[in-house]
Formats: C-alpha cells, structure tokens, sequence
C-alpha cells in the first residue's frame, strides 16, 4: 500500500499541482497506513520528488522509441519511483521493487503498461549491476 499511496501522491502533485506534503497528508488522512508504512511512502514519494530531474535523466535512457513526457502521468511517476528505490534504497531487494511495480502498473494501466514498466526498471538493475537478491 506504501508504494501505491506514493504513487497517487506524484500523481497528484504532477497533474493537480499540490503541494507534496498535502498530497501525503490527504491520502493518509483519508487511509491511514501503519506507522512504519506511513514513514516509507512519505519518504518514497519526497526523496522520489527531489530527485526527479536525476532519475528523469536515468529513464530517458531506456525510453526507445518514447519520449518521458509523452507517457502518462501514472506511467512515468511508477518508472521514478522505481528508478529511486533501485538506485537509493539498496536494503530493499531488487526483485521485490521490481515486482511491486509491475503489479502496481497491471493495476493502474494494463499488462502492456506492466511490461513496459518491467522492461525499464530491468534495464536500469543491469547498469547499476545490482543482483536480484
């Protein structure tokens, strides 16, 4: 749950403008989550904010035939997401991340979307040289 609500937090600061910290207090005030959830998707969705001119530039790198701003908001804001975790949080085991997006994406696109998202993010775990744990 942690991952999807940091997901609708990107979303809602990318396409409605919101303040991220608004963001996260509304979904959490509306679903609140554990504490130990709750303090991993703030921190997902703010570190994943602050870094996004960095992870961005990570992405295009994979993007054949696309361009970042011509995928949807939902799209992009999984492939940051991910890109952050499997540059930044290296206790989390990469078939884990990589997993929690795809399905993440099967549930907000479709299984083309997902495999897309896996393509990417698999992409991104070979040039980091990171291992599936």
């Amino acid at each position: 749950m942690a991952r999807e609500y940091a997901l609708k937090a990107l979303v809602m600061v990318e396409l409605g403008g919101n303040d991220p910290e608004y963001a996260m207090h509304y979904l959490l005030q509306e679903n609140p989550l554990s504490d130990r959830e709750s303090s991993f998707c703030c921190e997902l969705a703010a570190k994943t904010i602050e870094k996004k001119e960095e992870l961005d530039k990570v992405i295009v790198q994979y993007l054949h035939n696309w361009q970042l701003d011509r995928l949807s908001a939902v799209i992009r804001s999984i492939l940051r997401l991910g890109t952050f975790e499997l540059l930044y949080l290296p206790d989390i085991p990469v078939s884990v991340t990589i997993n929690e997006y795809i399905e993440i994406s099967k549930l907000y696109q479709d299984e083309e979307s997902a495999g897309f998202v896996n393509g990417i993010l698999d992409n991104i775990k070979k040039r980091t040289g990171k291992s599936l744990k």
